[in-house]
């Protein structure tokens, strides 16, 4: 903002879209909330009975992990990308995380996953007080996602806005055991960006 004669004068906006490519540099873990899970925390909310669980099904436990676009295709969700980008501000200077949400948007709701394969991992995890449990879920083999980001270019740049997904990719990463969550999955960097209008 410009301070100007008593009053504040605040510069009009310069909204730009840009294309940016992010390849993925170790494999990417998905895990969606299934309908049946959702259901069942509703339920403990609302203080329903609880079911008995069922028998475990492990390819329909596997298969309700996937995320997809409206057609089926297999995507993942685009907040997780901005979330990553603006988390990764704790790592840079300038640019709090606060601006950096304000700054620019990814558009769409999930975004289509290329890939070269995927396999069905089989993993313990701990649930809590100590209890383990199986967890089958997809793992994207050699992934990448094409964004499509709205930003302002009175708050940040496509240069560093790359800089900072590339951070992201590094630094806090997405999906399952990403590095965010002491692991080493679901590392990106960017591999293009170009503007579009």
């Amino acid at each position: 903002m410009i301070k100007k004669t008593g009053q504040t004068e605040i510069a009009p906006m310069n909204i730009q879209k840009a294309r940016i490519v992010l390849v993925g540099d170790s494999s990417l873990i998905v895990h969606a909330w299934n309908s049946k899970a959702k259901q069942e925390i509703l339920d403990k909310q609302m203080k329903k009975a609880k079911q008995a669980k069922e028998a475990k099904d492990p390819e329909q436990m596997y298969q309700d992990c996937f995320y997809r676009t409206p057609d089926g295709k297999n995507a993942f969700p685009a907040v997780a990308f901005k979330s990553a980008a603006v988390d990764a501000c704790s790592h840079v200077s300038d640019l709090t995380k606060v601006g950096a949400r304000g700054a620019f948007h990814i558009i769409g709701e999930m975004i289509q996953l290329e890939y070269e394969r995927v396999t069905r991992r089989e993993d313990m995890v701990r649930i809590g007080m100590g209890t383990a449990d199986v967890r089958f879920r997809p793992e994207f083999i050699n992934w990448r996602v094409t964004l499509e980001v709205r930003y302002n270019t009175g708050v940040i740049s496509l240069e560093q806005l790359a800089t900072l997904f590339n951070v992201a990719g590094f630094s806090i990463g997405v999906g399952e055991w990403r590095p965010q969550r002491d692991g080493s999955f679901g590392m990106f960097h960017v591999e293009s960006s170009e503007n579009l209008d």
